[in-house]
């Protein structure tokens, strides 16, 4: 049984405890003053700690919630990727917290004015954790949110029931409340923790519950960082490597069973390659799955609900006349199944009027697009909502300068899918529909801390007394020579 069909199981946090944790958090705080980093490195080192000591528990929680879920997968996204974030915010902190020395306004500066700013703080994060990775979006972003000097409050999904209480359990152990606490719940219980009043609000999920989210922090005020997913494109070049290319788009669509915001969602290729595209992908599935139904490797679809969405596309694309290739190397048969699997599934030149084109995903299924020329590819993907990833595939540098320069999303990889959110150093967020705000790196730091800028004035009385009345000659002087081109 899935865990949204067990939601039942699940305690839910009363609003009056939620309140009472904010103000926990928001009180220890302010009783402690900015955090040095000694402690913002303790509680990084305590999160690594967790995530090392604990992994195994990690990969048993999420294979019950899923039905299936490839414990190296877990392994390598939920522990291993969550370690890489953490660690290099550790390694960074100190000089993080260094103030930034700016220029002052002339003549201030040569007379002995200073400028910097100061990072300081927010003080309680929110953070509404997704199911798809609930143990990497829940402690990744503890590396940004500590290394700031911040606290937090956690909500995890509902739909995964078994990671959500090793969640709180596990926090519970090497944390205190005022430190790190987290509240259960369905989607009601997510709808109030929206609208506590945190100092910042992190969301990862889907982009039409973030308009909601987005809507509810507003009523305190409160900024948030959105982290969402759309339809990332693939566009591959005539002078891509077609085995590469595939086996690495298959890589990242079969990943979770695709069940990731920056999975590759469609695929455009030249005309005339299509054929060799699917013959490439295919090959790749058989090589990584040579069988499926009983593959502890191939992840379920996580619950019944996300299944028949699925399934519900591919039935829409079928009677809209669509051709769809199902890669399934020992022709197993999944009417019957224990879990929720589907094979990874080619969707071939599908329309526009299919729910395949209009919907993200977030599942093995791949539509397949041919392209004339590279601008009607770019162009495509400009008519729609702006992604929270584009990929592009191809050796002609000049291409691959024109289609990142001429589109816009969250980011970028090339030659591969996914993987520049590993890049730790870099910042990681979307635009427009797929995101708000970033993390990851300095950025993440930055977007969980108030930049304070804190100017000191001239010891020198007539550079701080300029504009003071009563005004004459000089003042007139001194506005016309700022006041010109």
């Amino acid at each position: 049984m899935s865990a949204a069909e067990n939601m039942i199981d699940l305690p839910e946090t009363s609003e009056e405890e939620m309140r009472r944790l904010v103000a926990l958090q928001k009180k220890a705080h302010i009783a402690e003053g900015p955090m040095t980093a000694e402690r913002r490195i303790d509680l990084i080192d305590r999160t690594i700690a967790l995530l090392v000591e604990n992994g195994d528990k990690m990969v048993d929680a999420l294979v019950a919630d899923f039905g299936n879920r490839s414990p190296e997968g877990t392994l390598a996204t939920d522990v291993g990727g969550t370690l890489g974030a953490l660690k290099y915010a550790k390694h960074n902190v100190r000089k993080w917290m260094k103030p930034s020395k700016r220029s002052s306004m002339f003549p201030l500066g040569v007379l002995g004015a200073s400028t910097r700013v100061e990072y300081q703080p927010l003080g309680c994060v929110g953070n509404v954790v997704p199911w798809n990775f609930p143990f990497n979006l829940c402690f990744g972003p503890m590396g940004s949110i500590f290394a700031a000097g911040n606290r937090t409050i956690i909500k995890p999904s509902e739909y995964t029931v078994r990671s959500a209480l090793l969640t709180k359990e596990l926090c519970e152990k090497y944390y205190s409340e005022d430190e790190v606490a987290v509240v259960l719940g369905g989607p009601e219980t997510g709808a109030t923790f929206s609208r506590m009043p945190f100092d910042h609000l992190l969301f990862t999920g889907a982009t039409a519950i973030a308009s909601h989210v987005m809507r509810a922090a507003a009523e305190n005020l409160v900024p948030v960082t959105l982290e969402l997913g759309g339809k990332s494109p693939v566009i591959v070049s005539e002078t891509a490597d077609m085995t590469k290319t595939a086996a690495r788009v298959m890589m990242g669509k079969t990943l979770n069973a695709g069940q990731i915001c920056l999975a590759p969602d469609y695929v455009m290729v030249p005309e005339g390659k299509v054929d060799d595209f699917v013959a490439e992908a295919t090959k790749s599935v058989e090589t990584m799955f040579p069988t499926l139904k009983e593959n502890a490797d191939y992840t379920s679809v996580v619950n019944q609900r996300h299944y028949d969405r699925l399934q519900s596309y591919l039935d829409d694309a079928r009677e809209k006349g669509a051709k769809i290739v199902e890669i399934n190397p020992a022709n197993e048969d999944f009417s019957q199944q224990p879990h929720h699997k589907i094979p990874p599934t080619i969707i071939i030149e599908p329309t526009e009027d299919m729910k395949v084109m209009q919907e993200e995903i977030f599942g093995p299924i791949l539509p397949v697009k041919s392209y004339k020329a590279v601008d009607d590819a770019i162009g495509y993907v400009n008519d729609h909502d702006r992604p929270l990833g584009l990929y592009y595939f191809g050796d002609d540098r000049n291409e691959e300068n024109r289609v990142i320069n001429s589109t816009t999303s969250g980011g970028v990889a090339v030659n591969d899918v996914i993987t520049h959110i590993m890049q730790e150093d870099a910042p990681f967020g979307g635009v427009g529909p797929s995101g708000t705000g970033s993390y990851h790196g300095k950025e993440g730091f930055i977007n969980f801390s108030h930049a304070k800028t804190v100017f000191r004035q001239s010891p020198f009385e007539f550079a701080a007394g300029a504009l003071r009345p009563p005004y004459g000659e000089k003042t007139r002087k001194m506005l016309a020579g700022i006041i010109k081109k």
